[in-house]
């Protein structure tokens, strides 16, 4: 089978396959309450299948961290769930025809290149089982996550200096994991057998498999009681519906023209850290079928280390799923962005354009993968950023970004372990509020507990906590990373897989940027990538994840505001002092009590109640001062991107780029 294979040649025994990106034809007008029944009964089955394989699954990543998603998709391969992005089913009918699977069969892959861009690394794991009704196919349920361990070259299977994705793990492509409810034994015996954890992997599968074989006969069920016409007819109009509601509410408020933007990767694991381009050019036409155009011509040649990202399959589709969300901070309100679902409805809106074979999104197989996050993660904040440049402003300064850090050795009876974790960070100011404190930004992913943590491997976490001052100062502050101290119990290795240790998340608007991630092992710094550093028994290993963004000239900010977020242990008051130019008299770590607003210097933008009679206060006079002087520093025109001080090591000495201004 080829590495590039595209002919999708299982497609043509689907009914109406030939228009998977788009809504088509619908086949009969939906009842309005009946699509509302469908909607609903979707949205269940979903969390259905993710709340069983919760309870079933063996992985801490799986069960605890909650790294994994389902998804429900038509038969027409358009995903109908909105709540969370998930894998393809095109590279199932692509292999297997439609027509020849049977109840009971599950599919499975994780090959990179073979799955049509919904995969981006080995260790996603992906399961798909046809949902019948009548003796034929009506939809698909899948579920895909993220395993411990698949093999490779170091435990995890994410080697930090991979050059090949042959590094990385074992690769399987489309298979038939079940035959008509019977396990592959043969296939499960070579996987759980390239794994240093084949009992959590082989759990995983079976929690995985058996959640959507139950998923598949829930929604049997719905085709069953209204029947294939009506329920495919509310198929049509969710999806439709979709589509309209992002033209109509959010993409209006973009002007038209092309607008321009990039940002960088920081380090591949392989050559020396460098800026490894992501460029976009959004051309805008709302007069066009594909009101968006997204081009990526100017992105970087793909890199020796495994940051590489196989985007440019199936037309972009994963990719115009996974950048959608984006979109919905343009909504009037917060809560009108939190209504709004992205499914296939959103796919026609956009067009995709990929430079030739051989860039960071367009990869020649084997090119490493594993740390791909660091390529696709950073096009949310391209997306963010540029759509930032066309509207003035209205979207958020950039977020966190995933990394992965852990520790692994044996236990006391040989055994090996493996502990890693999705820790967090803090999202970007916003034109209307502060950023987020560690949030995740895969959907309901979480950090692992403590409690569990320390039952189960041989550490100690000694704090779990705000980092301070690690949110970027703005008019909105950017949310604050974490702070998290383990103290080992057993001689063991560190593994980090992880971005914005030299770049920070960027601020917009005036805002500053985040503080970067850093790890420290006793005090001994250690960088983004490393696969097996040594820390011996007692000592403490650092964890400080990234900070938001801020939004909008921290001199503006309200001084009261300041003064809270200091006493909340948030900022220091030498952050006050130096970057909003606040100074503040009395304790600064004094407990809240209920005073009322102290008076103080007031401006546009957020309001709190004022520092407390017991906690830190404002000097009014010393504060209008020091913001005089600091405003008197600030450039004559300065870029709308801030991006940290790490960027000029990086750009030569440049303080931004040429895309930074608007």
């Amino acid at each position: 089978m080829a590495e590039d294979a595209r002919d999708m040649k299982g497609a043509g025994n689907v009914r109406g396959a030939g228009d998977v990106n788009g809504a088509g034809d619908v086949r009969g007008a939906a009842d309005p309450v009946l699509v509302e029944i469908v909607e609903g009964t979707l949205a269940s089955v979903e969390m259905e299948v993710e709340t069983a394989i919760a309870r079933t699954a063996r992985s801490p990543m799986i069960r605890d961290a909650h790294d994994f998603r389902a998804g429900i998709h038509d038969v027409r391969l358009r995903k109908l769930t909105g709540r969370s992005y998930s894998a393809l089913v095109q590279p199932i009918v692509r292999d297997f025809p439609v027509a020849e699977m049977n109840p009971g069969d599950v599919f499975f892959h994780n090959d990179v290149y073979l799955s049509e861009g919904g995969i981006g690394h080995l260790p996603d794991l992906c399961v798909t089982v046809p949902v019948f009704h009548d003796g034929e196919v009506v939809a698909f349920v899948q579920a895909f996550g993220h395993h411990d361990d698949i093999g490779g070259a170091v435990p995890g299977s994410m080697p930090s200096n991979a050059r090949s994705v042959f590094e990385e793990g074992l690769m399987v492509p489309p298979i038939k994991l079940w035959d008509r409810g019977v396990p592959n034994r043969a296939a499960l015996t070579i996987m759980t057998r390239n794994s240093r954890m084949p009992d959590s992997l082989a759990g995983d599968l079976d929690a995985e498999c058996s959640a959507c074989l139950m998923g598949a006969r829930r929604l049997a069920e719905l085709f069953d009681r209204y029947g294939r016409e009506a329920v495919e007819a509310c198929f049509d109009a969710i999806v439709s519906g979709t589509t309209e509601t992002f033209r109509r509410e959010l993409l209006a408020k973009i002007p038209e023209g092309t607008h321009v933007w990039e940002d960088y990767a920081e380090h591949d694991g392989v050559d020396p850290p460098r800026l490894h381009t992501q460029r976009m050019t959004l051309v805008v036409d709302h007069s066009a079928p594909a009101p968006l155009v997204i081009d990526f011509t100017g992105t970087s040649p793909q890199a020796k280390g495994p940051i590489n990202h196989a985007g440019d399959y199936a037309d972009g589709v994963f990719l115009k799923k996974w950048l959608a969300p984006i979109l919905r901070n343009l909504a009037d309100t917060p809560e009108r962005m939190a209504e709004l679902d992205v499914n296939e409805g959103v796919v026609p809106l956009i067009e995709m354009r990929f430079p030739g074979k051989g860039t960071l999104l367009t990869p020649v197989f084997p090119a490493p993968t594993n740390a791909r996050t660091f390529v696709i993660l950073r096009l949310l904040g391209v997306l963010a950023g540029v759509l930032a440049k066309a509207t003035g402003g209205r979207m958020p300064a950039d977020q966190e970004t995933i990394r992965y850090t852990g520790v692994y050795g044996e236990d006391s009876d040989g055994t090996p372990y493996l502990m890693r974790e999705v820790l967090g960070g803090g999202s970007g100011g916003r034109w209307y509020a502060d950023g987020e404190d560690t949030i995740h930004v895969v959907p309901d992913s979480r950090n692992i507990p403590v409690e569990f943590a320390e039952s189960r491997w041989p550490f100690r976490v000694e704090r779990l906590g705000l980092a301070r001052d690690s949110g970027g100062p703005g008019l909105y502050r950017g949310g604050l990373g974490y702070d998290k101290h383990l103290r080992m119990l057993r001689d063991a290795s560190f593994m980090s897989i992880a971005d914005r240790s030299i770049l920070s998340c960027w601020g917009v608007n005036g805002g500053r940027a985040g503080s970067p991630f850093t790890v420290e092992i006793e005090g001994r710094p250690m960088e983004g990538l490393v696969d097996d550093s040594p820390v011996r028994a007692g000592e403490v290993v650092r964890v400080r994840t990234t900070g938001g963004g801020g939004w909008g000239c921290p001199l503006d900010r309200d001084p009261a505001l300041v003064a809270a977020d200091v006493r909340d242990g948030k900022v220091s008051p030498e952050g006050a002092r130096d970057d909003y130019g606040v100074i503040l008299t009395g304790a600064a770590d004094a407990p809240r009590t209920d005073v009322p607003r102290a008076a103080g210097l007031q401006a546009d933008g957020p309001r709190a109640d004022g520092p407390r009679a017991d906690g830190p206060r404002v000097d009014v006079e010393a504060t209008e001062a020091r913001r005089a002087e600091l405003r008197a520093l600030l450039a004559a025109n300065p870029p709308f991107f801030d991006r940290g001080p790490g960027f000029p090591s990086l750009s030569g000495g440049l303080p931004h780029a040429e895309v930074d201004h608007l």
